[in-house]
């Protein structure tokens, strides 16, 4: 395409033309003799003149609806037009494939659901990338990272057929992982899910927005090691191909402005713009790639537009006055897509047909040539410079934003239709028109079969494949397990103050962050641990470990702080390692699935703990925690000021009462609600162990506090409850009540066994649940292994029943959460049980009267054993509810 002509830029109305064409010329003149950096430099003196001398003007952020580079810019395309043309043939087949793979599924059966259309736009934006991009891990380079299009799952299966990595038992065995598994097959999950194909997938990106987020945050990573120390440098790349209707997404363009600021030149998005979502335009009544192209720029990162293939190039040329470039910039989606979906006598009467300028162009082609124009997105030369571009590109994150047609070479069944996204069967018909289409040697019969077709081992096409991926390193996508283990220091070493505390008074959360500092002072271990906190370091008493590992900077610190007299001054370095985010949770967890995963992507442990508010977990990034849970994290999460009672006046949205319970229902996520610090210092230990030196896929949640109490010393014996779930404080044999406390709850069940023994002379016996989930999850696994094995006696049973069978004393169960978490051992207590929670609304208050309000205080504890002990004796229970001061009238919590 040429410049554009004076003409086509001055088409505004001129007051002057004269000196218009005097400047535009000076401006001609200027990129003829000094070339664009010069050009580049005089332009920004003018604009920031303009500002200083009051002119208000700034340039519009959108460009014109054209490729951003030029076909003299262009370079060759390796290996010249045979190349080309052999990879448009496995372009091809890949689209074949994915089809047939997908309609064969749907057509014997039909709730199975599977995508066509997405990978139909998208086969030439993975094909330049496979064969020319995307880099392996080798014994030499640990590989680039590539976040793959979620819809486009099919036509990655159907390039691994190719390879060799799956066979076509393997695909019929689409979407049916579990039928697949029966008879010994590799069942194919429906989107990339590490989990479930953990030797292929890498990410999970099925959930629109997790991708974009956690592409980001994995490049920003990669740059925290290599600044560390802990990986080198080799310019590895993080590619991340989106849809433009995932864009929508808030935490597709949440982190858009930390790669920018960061200078993630390793980042290249590749968003494939098929102007529709899953019901019909993106923006129909604009241009989503112009309003991408503002975002992305805005944010400053480098934008280039790849919208028309190389047969524009010669109608560009012909448009002198700038009539096709305007009749672009003026076409909406939604008539693109409407083009899209028409032959070529449609788009000469009402594209070609507009100006005067635009029908002479078009009567240059004849219908067939119209209907085969291309968009940048399926022309392979342009997506080769658009993707060399990025790659070479420095100082900044690129997005690419490519035009293509949903549904592409589906002719009449689905290409540019409302209906494509759905488009899962296709009649006999569309399936010969799509043969033809691109040229298959495939007969009518195996089309009507939907025959998967794989060339000789010695075509030109399968020669080409494996040729390219050696050159690149070898296949992807592949998932690596990560053997590499980590020796983790003694309990003692990092929580001997916790194991010893002798009565010393701090909350849960300062034994945490002195376990945190007692391991990064480790010479060995401590450089693995990454401390993460989305912000508020200070009020996790986390601000020593400030001056002690620094807070990691890509550009080190350029300012002297404010409180650099203080011992503990806020010190950032480019070698920092603490990774403190901002007021972003989704940034922060996307950062400690990066880490949790290390382990994986890098082959380097890595043991990330973020540290945040409790409510702000699982409640508010849970998709994207699950998505970590799906790619096999390993890691602690630590959910501090957690329980709905303990934050006091923070109020409503602050208290958090159901954390726990949302982290129940992940089943690799080990979770926990201690007490004390010896409970805390165990379950820590173990937790590292599984992760760092056995190699468990698990990750742990673990509820702390900021309410101080005097801290006990590890009792003899009791690390297997802690572990397990639940042990006893104290036995009695011969107790009327047992009273079961968690988290801070626990110390309100001690003193509501001491009010029963004071008033009533009736003895409570006292235990701590330090995990209702991991009762509850031992309780199903043994009641399934009795029905299914038929094991018997008392090991046969649950522990939590092991535990409680030997009396028949009633068991009251208490903690900070809603009555949910308790209510899970239910089937496994061996006597009549009771639970009290926080159910209902936080409110601002003191912890005494929250206590008091959620009824789960000592007094409240005690009048619920009484009821157990006395049965309807309503004279006494109104009489110790008045010694005990608690109002039997009150609302329930949770209704007011």
């Amino acid at each position: 395409m040429s410049r554009p002509s004076d003409s086509d830029i001055a088409r505004d109305i001129d007051i002057d033309s004269q000196e218009t064409q005097e400047w535009l010329q000076a401006l001609q003149s200027v990129l003829a003799e000094a070339g664009p950096e010069r050009a580049r430099f005089l332009l920004s003196r003018l604009s920031a003149a303009a500002q200083q001398w009051g002119v208000n003007w700034r340039d519009a952020r959108n460009t014109p609806y054209v490729n951003t580079i030029r076909p003299e810019q262009e370079p060759p395309f390796p290996g010249g037009s045979d190349a080309q043309a052999i990879e448009e043939r496995i372009a091809s087949i890949m689209r074949w494939n994915a089809l047939a793979m997908v309609v064969r599924a749907n057509r014997a059966y039909g709730e199975l659901g599977g995508h066509i259309a997405s990978f139909a736009s998208a086969a030439d934006l993975f094909e330049v990338g496979f064969n020319h991009f995307f880099r392996a891990r080798d014994e030499q380079f640990a590989g680039d990272v590539v976040y793959f299009q979620p819809h486009s799952a099919p036509g990655i299966y159907a390039r691994a057929f190719l390879e060799g990595a799956l066979s076509e038992d393997d695909l019929a065995y689409y979407r049916r992982e579990i039928e697949a598994k029966r008879v010994g097959r590799q069942g194919l999950s429906s989107y990339p899910h590490p989990w479930l194909m953990p030797q292929f997938w890498q990410f999970p990106t099925g959930s629109m927005g997790i991708g974009p987020i956690n592409a980001i945050y994995q490049a920003r990573f990669l740059r925290y090691m290599e600044h560390r120390g802990l990986l080198q440098d080799q310019g590895r790349k993080v590619w991340g191909v989106f849809g433009d209707g995932e864009m929508d997404e808030p935490e597709s363009l949440a982190a858009l402005s930390l790669a920018s600021r960061e200078k993630l030149d390793n980042l290249i998005f590749v968003v494939n713009c098929n102007l529709q979502r899953l019901d019909g335009p993106v923006r129909g009544n604009g241009h989503i790639v112009d309003e991408l192209e503002t975002l992305f720029a805005g944010a400053g990162w480098n934008v280039i537009k790849l919208l028309w293939g190389s047969d524009w190039d010669g109608l560009f040329a012909r448009d002198q006055d700038g009539e096709l470039v305007d009749a672009l910039n003026r076409t909406v989606d939604g008539q693109l897509q409407t083009f899209a979906a028409n032959d070529g006598a449609f788009n000469r009467q009402h594209f070609f047909g507009q100006t005067p300028g635009t029908r002479a162009i078009g009567a240059t082609l004849t219908d067939e040539e119209i209907n085969r124009l291309r968009r940048g997105g399926h022309d392979m030369k342009k997506i080769y410079s658009a993707y060399q571009a990025a790659a070479r590109h420095r100082g900044q994150p690129t997005v690419i934003l490519a035009q293509t047609k949903k549904g592409y070479g589906m002719g009449a069944a689905g290409e540019g239709k409302m209906t494509t996204h759905q488009q899962k069967k296709l009649d006999e018909e569309s399936l010969l028109q799509f043969r033809d289409r691109f040229k298959l040697p495939l007969s009518d019969e195996q089309c009507r079969e939907l025959a998967f077709y794989k060339p000789a081992d010695d075509s030109p096409e399968m020669k080409h494949l494996h040729a390219r991926r050696a050159a690149l390193g070898g296949y992807l996508p592949r998932r690596h397990a990560g053997q590499a283990r980590r020796a983790v220091p003694p309990l003692a070493a990092h929580s001997k103050f916790a194991l010893e505390a002798d009565g010393k008074e701090m909350s849960s959360t300062m034994a945490l962050v002195r376990q945190l500092g007692n391991l990064l002072k480790d010479k060995d271990f401590g450089q693995y641990v990454v401390p993460i906190v989305a912000d508020e370091a200070r009020t996790f008493g986390m601000a020593n470990l400030f001056r002690q590992v620094g807070i990691y900077s890509s550009q080190g610190q350029l300012y002297e702080p404010e409180d650099i007299g203080s011992i503990l001054y806020y010190r950032e370095a480019k070698d920092g390692q603490i990774l403190e985010e901002g007021i972003t949770e989704a940034g922060a967890i996307s950062s400690w699935t990066a880490a949790a995963t290390a382990y994986s992507v890098h082959g380097t442990p890595m043991l990330p703990f973020y540290i945040y508010y409790s409510m702000f977990g699982f409640q508010r990034i849970g998709d994207l925690i699950w998505a970590a849970a799906d790619q096999r994290a390993r890691g602690f999460l630590i959910g501090a000021t957690s329980g709905r009672t303990t934050l006091g006046g923070e109020g409503l949205q602050h208290q958090d009462g159901n954390s726990l319970v949302t982290a129940a229902s992940i089943p690799n996520c080990v979770s926990y609600d201690p007490a004390y610090a010896y409970e805390l210092a165990v379950i820590l230990d173990e937790g590292m162990r599984r992760m760092m030196e056995r190699g468990d896929d698990v990750f742990y949640y673990i509820t702390v506090t900021n309410e101080n109490e005097a801290q006990p010393s590890l009792p003899e014996g009791v690390q297997d409850g802690i572990l397990r779930g639940l042990y006893c404080l104290a036995r009695k044999p011969q107790a009327q009540a047992r009273l079961l406390g968690s988290g801070p709850i626990l110390k309100e069940a001690v003193a509501a066994a001491a009010l029963l023994q004071q008033h009533w002379q009736i003895e409570a016996e006292v235990w701590s649940v330090t995990s209702y989930t991991e009762l509850a999850r031992d309780g199903v696994a043994a009641q399934r292994a009795q029905r299914l094995v038929g094991l018997v006696g008392s090991e046969a049973l649950p522990y939590v029943t092991q535990q409680l069978q030997g009396s028949p004393a009633p068991v009251i169960a208490v903690s900070d959460y809603i009555r949910t978490l308790p209510e899970s051992i239910r089937a496994f207590v061996p006597a009549p049980y009771v639970t009290l929670g926080t159910d209902g609304f936080g409110r601002s208050d003191t912890r005494v009267n929250l206590r008091d309000f959620f009824e789960i205080d000592a007094r409240w504890i005690a009048y619920t054993a009484l009821c157990e002990v006395w049965g309807d004796d309503r004279a006494r229970l109104q009489e110790a509810a008045r010694t005990l001061g608690i109002d039997t009238a009150k609302p329930l919590s949770s209704t007011v």
